[in-house]
């Protein structure tokens, strides 16, 4: 029994002392042996020359007949050898023993170094010269305990398996001894692999040396017999080993999958590699992982094997990894030695990879959830587009450090404001403008000194948390005359701000309008401190500077709209609060009335009368939009069957909100109306806007349509301003177009709203409608109006907006002035 270690670029010191030692021993044997004399007791079977021929050349055979396992990434050799110790101690002189086994032993393995591949002199010195100093050690014990003692004695068996021992015990100790050193491994683990895997051969090689001998001496013919047996011995213990072998490796195997799993590549690549390395004995294992991000390559070598030239001096497997045919890597191991098992190594390195594949594929599929989540709890508190922390987690931070501050000092907020950005947006693009506000961003953390937050809050807005600031009201400061420090450091946040900057080829300064708040940082949150310097921006916006601070008496207007909707609510259980004013609509030539406008005004109890802009938006996105409708519709009908009484024939006109047109019972709510105060639905008209038109169709169309089944009129206000007038008019019929005021102020000075005002005119006098011009202020707009055709107009050159009690008389006297009769409202005199 030997030891092949086939890494031997990479031999340790040790092992090549310990060689040397069993080369010298080996020599020295061999030199002691021959110096005895060549003789042999008269009852031999052979000469003593022929005797040490017939055991040089059992020694090799019983090398060449021997089998080889692996014991992790080396080999270990298990012969015939006791076998051919014991029948050469019966045919040969025992010192000559040494040189027979040197000589047999030698030409055996260097014939074995042939065809498998082994080309290390070294190593076949050390096989060579163990196996010798064995057959010493085994030639002495026997002389020792044997002496002259015929053959057919019972002394020579007995000293016949002391000396097959004795050679089991030194070649054995050399192995693990050798292993040992180059592995740097447990004693004990290797001691009892190699015994596992020797012994049974050991006491079968005794057995069939002493049979040998028996035949040998009382009948050569059994001989014959001895081929057969000896190689169904020898085909048993291949399968012993084979076996042993394999339990190990799916053991091992079993082992290494379950270690597999993993959360990032890199530990299942380590956990891979060591696996390979335990289940296949292997000298090297090295993997290459493909993925998105390129390939990467991850290796390791067996225990001792720090020389990548030794690892790789086995023969090497290699299998492509994939996972439901996605290519994952490749693995490949080098093998210690090409023998048993060969093709259950290919299939068990297969079924590894594929288990090693899955681990892979789980790992990336865990690395690109924990990246997700990663991403993802960064951009909750990150804004993307600059990588300044957002409004949440600028007061979730804000709040810690303002409870880690001294109560006694102060804290300011400046909230920053970029200036006119949506115009940056439609010159620049979004492009431009994503550029400005990373660049406002950079310029910010540049400026921010330690412990300060800087953070984005809003579209083109930023915050900068200033944790140890003197307050506003320092009173101090302001006896000293010198600026507060926070509005000294807003102001030069807004100077470094409008430094120039370059964006998409075009050199730009940015303005910003700077709200300051600042407080003890024991009293108030980083929320409120951004409420009130949202405030502080809005009035400095207002007063048109660029730093605003905060004011207390500022909570009271912010608060108002707050409190709108349940004021309003107490405004409809009034009876004087929702009122409405009226505006005539006159013939241009006669200024006899043509209809009236009803405009909805609120008298707030607190805040006076508001206008509709004041309240309306809020309406319109609350539950109150019905009674409000309901309420306006109310009032105008009112009016309008007042006038009729006293015969003035002309209809009132009611704006219409977009969410009214998409409300499919809104129909039926002016079809109620109309009922309550009976009056004809043709005296009713509802102005839309070309907003409205254009949204929703089919709900919008629908509702509009049922209206003006029901004989109400359809106006279409603010012509002009939409983006899809023509579109408007033409998939939505209506009895009147209104121009917008903004054309009608600008079409005396400007060509452009003169030919609008034109288009208009003819547009109107093609389909059939009504054409009524909006805000006429002046004799001049008048004229002109009155020049390119224009029927009706409306504006304070006729008449203001009046309260209800003062309508008829005002279109009773318009009607009284007119020279001419009233102009019908409709083409088919259906008025």
């Amino acid at each position: 029994m030997t030891a092949d270690n086939r890494s031997q670029p990479g031999r340790t010191r040790p092992v090549r002392i310990l060689t040397a030692a069993v080369v010298v021993a080996a020599v020295a044997a061999v030199v002691l042996g021959v110096l005895q004399p060549v003789k042999l007791p008269a009852d031999r079977p052979l000469p003593a020359v022929d005797g040490i021929c017939v055991a040089a050349v059992l020694a090799a055979i019983a090398q060449l007949a021997g089998l080889r396992f692996r014991l992790g990434p080396d080999a270990v050799s298990v012969s015939w050898a006791e076998a051919a110790v014991v029948v050469g101690f019966v045919v040969a002189p025992a010192g000559w023993l040494p040189a027979a086994t040197l000589i047999g032993t030698g030409a055996a393995w260097m014939l074995l170094a042939w065809f498998t591949g082994l080309r290390n002199p070294a190593e076949i010195v050390h096989l060579v010269a163990s196996m010798t100093v064995g057959v010493a050690g085994a030639a002495f014990v026997t002389t020792m305990l044997a002496g002259d003692a015929p053959i057919g004695g019972a002394r020579l068996p007995l000293a016949l398996v002391a000396g097959a021992a004795t050679y089991l015990l030194i070649t054995f100790g050399l192995v693990v001894l050798t292993l040992v050193l180059h592995r740097d491994a447990a004693p004990g683990r290797i001691a009892a692999r190699v015994l596992y895997a020797k012994l049974p051969m050991s006491i079968g090689n005794v057995l069939v040396g002493l049979g040998a001998v028996f035949a040998l001496v009382r009948e050569p013919l059994w001989l014959l017999a001895f081929g057969p047996a000896l190689w169904l011995l020898h085909r048993t213990y291949r399968f012993h080993l084979r076996a042993a072998e394999e339990r190990r490796m799916w053991e091992a195997f079993a082992v290494a999958t379950a270690r597999l799993p993993g959360t990032t590549e890199a530990e299942v690549a380590r956990a891979g590699l060591r696996g390979a390395l335990d289940v296949f004995g292997a000298r090297r294992a090295e993997l290459e992982v493909r993925g998105g991000s390129g390939h990467r390559r991850y290796a390791q070598d067996g225990p001792g094997l720090g020389d990548p030239a030794a690892a790789r001096s086995g023969p090497a497997i290699t299998r492509s990894m994939a996972v439901a045919g996605h290519p994952v890597g490749e693995l490949t191991v080098w093998l210690g030695e090409p023998s048993l098992p060969v093709p259950q190594d290919e299939a068990a390195i297969t079924a590894y990879g594929e288990a090693l594949a899955g681990a892979l594929h789980d790992a990336a599929a865990h690395q690109r959830i924990a990246e997700l989540d990663a991403r993802a709890a960064y951009e909750r508190v990150h804004d993307p587009l600059t990588g300044l922390i957002n409004r949440t987690a600028f007061a979730e931070r804000g709040d810690l450090l303002l409870r880690s501050l001294d109560r006694g000092q102060h804290v300011a907020l400046l909230l920053l404001d970029v200036v006119d950005f949506r115009e940056v947006n439609r010159t620049l693009g979004h492009r431009g403008g994503d550029e400005v506000l990373r660049l406002v961003a950079e310029r910010l953390v540049e400026l921010a000194r330690p412990l300060e937050l800087v953070a984005r809050t809003g579209d083109d807005e930023f915050a900068l948390l200033l944790p140890a600031m003197a307050a506003l009201s320092d009173q101090g400061s302001r006896a000293a005359g010198s600026l507060p420090p926070a509005l000294r450091r807003a102001r030069e946040l807004v100077e470094q701000l409008r430094l120039p900057m370059e964006v998409a080829g075009v050199r730009l300064a940015v303005e910003v309008t700077v709200g300051v708040v600042a407080e003890r940082p024991g009293r108030i949150e980083v929320s409120e401190l951004l409420r009130r310097a949202s405030l502080a921006v809005g009035q400095a916006k207002e007063l048109n500077v660029t730093v605003g601070t905060y004011d207390s008496s500022q909570d009271a207007s912010s608060t108002d709209h707050l409190a709108l909707l349940a004021e309003l609510q107490d405004a409809f259980a009034a009876d004087d609060q929702i009122v409405l004013h009226l505006q005539p609509a006159v013939d241009l030539v006669t200024a006899a009335p043509t209809g009236v406008e009803a405009l909805v005004r609120w008298r707030h109890p607190r805040r006076g009368q508001l206008s509709p802009g004041a309240f309306l938006p809020a309406v319109e996105r609350s539950e109150l939009l019905i009674p409000f409708t309901r309420r306006v519709l109310d009032l105008a009908l009112a009016a309008a069957a007042d006038w009729a009484a006293h015969g003035i024939d002309i209809p009132v006109s009611v704006n219409v909100s977009a969410r009214s047109l998409t409300d499919p019972t809104f129909p039926a709510q002016v079809t109620e109306a109309l009922r309550r105060h009976r009056t004809p639905a043709s005296r009713l008209v509802l102005e839309i806007t070309e907003s409205v038109a254009v949204s929703e169709q089919e709900i919008v169309d629908e509702v509009l349509a049922r209206l003006r089944a029901s004989g109400v009129q359809m106006s279409l206000d603010d012509f002009g301003t939409g983006f899809s007038s023509l579109a408007s008019v033409t998939r939505m019929p209506v009895d009147e177009i209104k121009i917008d005021r903004s054309f009608v102020d600008e079409m005396i000075d400007k060509p452009a709203a003169g030919a609008v005002v034109r288009g208009a005119v003819e547009l109107g006098a093609r389909l059939g409608v009504r054409v009524v011009a909006e805000g006429i202020e002046t004799i001049e707009q008048r004229a002109a109006l009155i020049e390119l055709g224009c029927p009706i107009a409306q504006g304070y050159h006729f008449c203001k907006p009046m309260p209800a009690d003062k309508i008829v008389q005002a279109l009773t006297q318009l009607r009284e002035d007119a020279p001419a009769p009233v102009t019908r409202l409709r083409a088919d005199g259906a008025s």
